[in-house]
């Protein structure tokens, strides 16, 4: 069964130390949040071969530190991605799966990525334990399907919040 991990961006700095929200780059914090996610995805022992990663300087540099832990996948960035709906982001992930895409990390913006992941954990009945929004860094892994082309989590495999531990 296809794989998804779906993760916001780590903290980025304000928007005022950045020309403009697209360039915002991440803080400290966002740095060690990001290796914290990385290191969850590799106790997990999951790797991905395709990515879907907003073009906004946050989520890149997010991606930078992600990127290792979870093997050598093709990396799209589509400028569709910045400030995605819940909509959009499931297009995105469907075409990727009807592509032939078996494991897929999306690295996104709330309040979309935040609603997605709601949505496929309360698909799965694994729901009751999120946090309301979606933190900086937080990501979850789940088993999908496609289902009148949207995926449709069948399973959470993965969980990290980095404000939880």
């Amino acid at each position: 069964m296809p794989l998804l991990i779906a993760m916001r961006h780590a903290k980025a700095v304000d928007r005022m130390q950045a020309e403009d929200d697209f360039d915002r780059g991440l803080t400290e914090r966002g740095v060690a949040d990001a290796d914290r996610a990385a290191q969850a995805i590799e106790k997990a022992g999951l790797t991905v071969s395709h990515a879907l990663v907003s073009p906004a300087r946050r989520t890149r540099e997010t991606w930078k530190r992600i990127s290792a832990s979870v093997g050598e996948p093709r990396v799209n960035d589509p400028m569709a991605l910045y400030h995605a709906s819940p909509d959009m982001l499931e297009r995105a992930i469907a075409e990727q799966l009807e592509d032939g895409a078996e494991a897929i990390m999306l690295v996104g913006h709330n309040p979309g990525i935040g609603a997605l992941v709601h949505m496929l954990a309360v698909q799965a009945e694994a729901a009751s334990d999120l946090p309301y929004g979606w933190p900086t860094s937080a990501l979850a892994g789940f088993d999908v399907r496609i289902e009148n082309k949207r995926p449709v989590a069948t399973k959470r495999i993965l969980y990290f919040n980095p404000k939880a531990d």
